[in-house]
This record gives C-alpha cells, structure tokens and sequence, in this order.
C-alpha cells in the first residue's frame, strides 16, 4: 500500500507511487488507496475504495491526477487528499461517493520506516508511514450507506517503487491506544534475496521499532501468523477470520496483479516487551494481506 514523492526509476518505464488512507469508526471502516502507475511511458491514474463488504476500482485520466511536493497533497479529478483532510466527489455508473473529512494532526514516526534502506537504489518497493494515527471527523456518503466517522480515528501510509514483493505479509490495526504496522517481504537486492521486515507499535504515545535495520528477526510466516522478534520486543500479528476482496497491485508500473485484502477482519495481536505483555487482543477491524503462500 502507499505515500511518496521523490521520482524514483527502478525499470524503463515502470513505476507507481499510491497512498493508503484508512478511517475507522467503532463500526465502520473505509480505506482509499490513490494511486498514480506509469509502465512504457503511459501514465494513468486510479482510485480504489475498500469498505466493510466490497471493493471499487476507479481508474481516472492522468490529466486529472496531481501532487504537490512532499506535502502528501493529492488531487484526483475533483477528489482531494491533503493535510487538512478528504473531499470525495465521484458519480460515476455503479458507484456516488461523495463527503468531507477532516484531519486531526498527524502521528509521524521518528524517523523513516525504512531506516537506511530508504538510500538504496533501485529497490522494488519503498514503503512510507505518514501518521501512526490521528483524529478524523466527516461523513462519506457511498451509495445508499454513510459512513459516519465523527470523532474516529485514521491511519495513513504510502508506497512507491515498481512492483510489490512476490511473497509478502502486512497488516495494521488501530486501537484505542494507538496503532500497530507490520510488513514482512521477500526482498530482492540484485541476485540474492533476503526476508526483511518493517513494522512498529505505537502506544500511549511511545513508539517501538521493529525493522531488519534494528535487528528484527522474522520467527514464524505460517498458518496466517507472523512472529517478529527484535531485541527484546517480540510482535505476533495472527490472521483469524479472513474477510478479502480483491484489489489491484503493481507489476513494473502496471496495476496488473490480484492481491487480496481483508481491510476489516478479525485478527489477534500480542506484543511483549522485556517479557511484559503490553498488548493482547483481538479485533474485528483489523486490516491483513497475507501473500505469502
């Protein structure tokens, strides 16, 4: 999934650069993921729409498509991503999405997520973290269903690159005190792989990395669950209760691969640290890919 602004050529031809906005009520969930590809020379652009029980695809003209410097500030025909908030406009055949919603400020994190990894070249993907969490308020009308997201909470994160990994496990839960993000991916670095991971738990607001960068070591990969340890910390992300519909990811550039995510699912969540538990519990609104088999 995605965020990110620095032109980044891996292939001839090839590239993608997408965000993944996630709001959350109690009830509710909607992510959007926008999204700008580029493969032979032929730029388009695209707006996906996860909820609860479906999925639309949206491909817009490129012409419509703009971003304003590192200021995550995107505009999709008359659709607006920024700081401030989203304004939805879309009333297209088999789909009215139109609201406002507006932004809390922003959790970054401490530094990039991908730690020294974000300086080297030609990597297959790069993955960014915006804000860990913030205050949302609006409403998002879609179809004959609004979405009430007064006083509820959002996540933000980005990718840019040429494709994702062929093998890759992700998730993201928010809580009601904070945010959790976990990636393991099979990672090609020219004719050798290795399996890196990125992910962190924030927490009544302190942050904990886990990052092959900082020594995390991946456990487990099976059976839906991911086992991270790093240091003294040591996250468990288990898949419980898949809930997926498809969407499309990048293949050099192009929105050519099925991918299947459950954006709310039921998942269990454990993070211990120095042998104390701080986190335990199992959530319904829970956001999985598990590409890994």
């Amino acid at each position: 999934m995605a965020a990110l602004f620095v032109f980044f050529q891996a292939r001839a031809g090839g590239y993608f650069e997408g965000w993944y906005f996630k709001l959350q009520s109690e009830s509710q969930t909607m992510a959007l993921i926008v999204a700008h590809h580029r493969t032979e020379g032929v730029h388009t652009a695209s707006l996906q729409v996860i909820t609860d029980d479906t999925v639309w695809n949206i491909p817009f003209d490129y012409e419509g498509y703009s971003r304003n410097g590192s200021k995550l500030d995107v505009r999709l025909g008359d659709n607006h991503f920024s700081p401030a908030g989203i304004h939805l406009d879309i009333h297209e055949e088999g789909i009215d999405l139109a609201g406002d919603i507006a932004f809390g400020p922003w959790t970054p994190l401490k530094g990039d997520i991908m730690g020294p990894f974000a300086a080297v070249p030609f990597m297959q993907c790069r993955h960014s973290v915006w804000s860990a969490e913030h205050m949302v308020n609006g409403a998002i009308f879609l179809n004959d269903t609004i979405y009430d997201f007064s006083n509820s909470k959002g996540y933000i994160e980005g990718d840019r690159g040429y494709s994702f990994p062929s093998v890759y496990i992700w998730t993201q839960s928010l809580f009601e005190d904070g945010s959790i993000m976990l990636s393991v991916a099979d990672i090609p670095m020219g004719m050798f792989h290795f399996t890196g991971v990125i992910g962190f738990v924030y927490y009544k607001g302190k942050e904990y990395r886990l990052a092959t960068y900082n020594g995390a070591k991946v456990i487990k990969t099976a059976d839906n669950t991911a086992i991270v340890r790093c240091k003294d910390m040591e996250l468990t992300a288990r898949l419980v209760k898949k809930n997926a519909y498809p969407l499309y990811a990048p293949v050099n550039g192009a929105m050519s691969r099925v991918i299947r995510e459950s954006a709310t699912c039921v998942a269990d969540y454990k993070f211990v640290v120095d042998g104390e538990t701080l986190l335990d519990f199992t959530t319904d609104q829970a956001s999985f890919e598990y590409e890994w088999e």
